[in-house]
């Protein structure tokens, strides 16, 4: 073996620093590096290797006068595993690398031991790889490699660094739950395990740790946190998937809004420590005031957009659109007025007509305000001849509109026009950049406690075991009129966590389960540890999880939260890494009493 290279299984020194920690005060001290060839250059007999780890990059030099050390550079290619020792010196003033955090200081090498080499990894591992997400995931150790993905993870770490300590300092123990448990209803498919020793019968994997936690609080463990892995088999989107992690929270004895105020200081807190990022107080709306204004229970207040009703001025009108869902006692008819939107091509517009047609809407009239003083000539739009002119005049003065506005319209059932304008209004903001501030939080409160489902019956809005805001009798006498006590932190348009007051008494438990169609047999099938649990002493409790892949996401700006998790799965529920799914053999099957079923 040449000279510089390590032999199987010889012992390594560790290194003595980070790359990226070698700055101006280790100025004329000897370092030892470990790390990868990010890049090697040779310049006319003097060698220069960019150095790599997860802390950063430095420059390493080596001439001649490193003797065998630098033949042995000379041999080194991107990627390869280097340990080197040298001695940090000051670059001059022409030299300096502003573009570098270790930019003004090098390392002079006096010794290169190749760790290891390296085939062409099959894509470049820079800032601007263009490589497609498909090949990234399926080298995804070479993917983690490049400076965005260390950067991610390592500001992941320090996220769920600082909620431990704030949790940890205000009391709360970290306590694990079973990932082996029971089927429950939490609103998705459950990930099924086949028991060997139980023919027959499955584990579920958790969706969360929700009844595990309640248990917690009956057992006189008043304040329980966990960064808990959590399962859910559902169709995926950008910031899903079907293994994720919570940061989830409990706690006895304290009133929802003493609950929100405390997790409200450790979200504040983090962004300060972490992004140095004052978040402010966290404002509250009710669910009704976001659907109305915004569309959405997950409003962007970023966006100074607002949905106006207009329903009320739609009745008799000519147009059969605005009139039909005004006479509807489900339907809405709702402007959206959007400054300085004249400016606004016919295509752009053609291009927001098929945007909201993905959410269900039939079309998106508009009109164009050139001139609000005169009604007649003043105002461009296919519609305004359906229009009387003091409905004209009365929807310019509910929008607030001006000379150069467009103004969009949604008439159908409520739920169309809130989905559509609502995600169009979003759409708006990030196409013609209206945001006002960097960062919006918010809480959305007040919820309803169910909503109906496709076959007409109930279903909970958040999930069966959160509290409503009214007795057992009235709950049961108009489950639709029924708030809940629940709360969801919002951030950007995004839910941040979301939770609630739970049923801490069993006949109100039961009253839920009723409503919900869960009759008394499948009531003590399903949850009968929780009702049992219920009457030996449950404390009043409450309690939020968190997605920690979608609060980093949205720390870091990022895309997608696979941006922001080691090993995930794509939008099919798939590792390329592994190859997960995969098949399993007959003999395995056999174990588990299982027999697969012919395509």
């Amino acid at each position: 073996m040449s000279v510089g290279e390590r032999k199987p299984g010889h012992a390594e020194i560790g290194r003595s620093v980070y790359c990226g920690a070698v700055g101006e005060s280790l100025a004329g001290t000897e370092v030892v590096l470990c790390g990868w060839v990010d890049r090697r250059r040779d310049h006319g007999g003097v060698i220069f290797i960019d150095l790599r780890d997860r802390d950063g990059i430095v420059q390493v030099v080596f001439d001649p006068d490193c003797g065998v050390h630098f033949a042995t550079a000379d041999r080194v290619r991107g990627e390869y595993v280097l340990r080197v020792t040298g001695r940090v010196r000051a670059r001059t003033p022409e030299t300096v690398n502003p573009d570098m955090a270790t930019g003004r200081v090098e390392v002079y090498g006096v010794a290169l031991d190749i760790l290891n080499s390296a085939e062409t990894p099959p894509f470049q591992l820079d800032e601007h790889t263009r490589v497609g997400e498909e090949v990234r995931l399926h080298h995804r150790y070479l993917d983690l490699r490049r400076p965005e993905m260390q950067r991610n993870l390592r500001l992941r770490a320090r996220v769920t660094g600082a909620l431990r300590r704030f949790l940890d300092g205000e009391g709360f123990l970290d306590i694990e739950t079973p990932i082996l448990t029971r089927a429950t209803p939490e609103g998705a498919r459950d990930y099924l395990v086949p028991s060997r020793t139980h023919p027959g019968r499955f584990f579920a994997l958790p969706q969360s740790p929700q009844l595990f936690k309640q248990m917690l609080m009956v057992s006189g463990f008043d304040r329980y946190y966990q960064v808990a892995r959590c399962f859910r088999d559902e169709d995926l989107r950008a910031d899903r998937q079907p293994e994720f992690t919570q940061i989830d929270i409990e706690t006895s004895f304290l009133a929802e809004g003493d609950l929100m105020a405390l997790v409200e200081t450790m979200v504040r807190g983090l962004f300060a420590e972490v992004l140095d990022v004052e978040l402010g107080e966290f404002p509250r709306m009710t669910h009704a005031d976001a659907m109305a204004r915004f569309g959405s229970d997950k409003p962007d207040l970023r966006i100074p957009l607002e949905l106006v009703d207009i329903k009320d001025l739609m009745a008799g009108v000519e147009f059969k659109v605005f009139a039909a869902a005004a006479a509807d006692p489900a339907g809405r008819v709702t402007a959206l007025r959007l400054p300085g939107g004249n400016a606004l091509s016919r295509k752009q517009i053609d291009d927001y007509t098929a945007f909201v047609a993905r959410y269900g809407a039939r079309g998106l009239a508009y009109i164009k305000v050139n001139n609000r003083a005169d009604l007649e000539e003043g105002l461009q739009s296919p519609i305004v001849k359906f229009l009387p002119p003091a409905v004209r005049r009365a929807i310019l003065d509910r929008v607030g509109a001006e000379n150069g506005d467009l103004i969009f319209f949604g008439a159908d059932k409520a739920t169309v026009v809130a989905e559509s304008l609502g995600a169009l209004r979003c759409k708006l903001g990030l196409d013609l950049d209206l945001y006002t501030h960097a960062w919006a939080p918010l809480w959305v409160v007040d919820f309803p406690m169910f909503e109906r489902d496709g076959s007409g019956g109930w279903t909970p809005l958040h999930h069966p075991f959160t509290a409503p805001s009214c007795a057992p009798d009235a709950l049961r006498a108009d489950p639709g009129a029924a708030l809940s006590r629940a709360y969801d932190m919002v951030l950007n348009g995004t839910e941040l966590g979301g939770g609630s007051a739970r049923i801490h008494r069993p006949e109100l438990q039961a009253a839920v389960f009723d409503i919900l169609g869960i009759d008394a047999a499948q009531q003590r099938e399903k949850f009968g540890f929780l009702l049992d649990a219920l009457k030996y002493g449950c404390p009043p409790h409450a309690g939020i999880a968190f997605g920690l892949d979608r609060l980093v996401m949205l720390m870091l700006g990022a895309a997608s939260i696979r941006d922001v998790i080691a090993f995930p799965k794509t939008q099919s529920a798939q590792c390329l890494l592994t190859d997960a799914p995969g098949a399993v053999g007959s003999e395995a099957l056999r174990d588990l009493h299982i027999a697969l079923r012919p395509q």
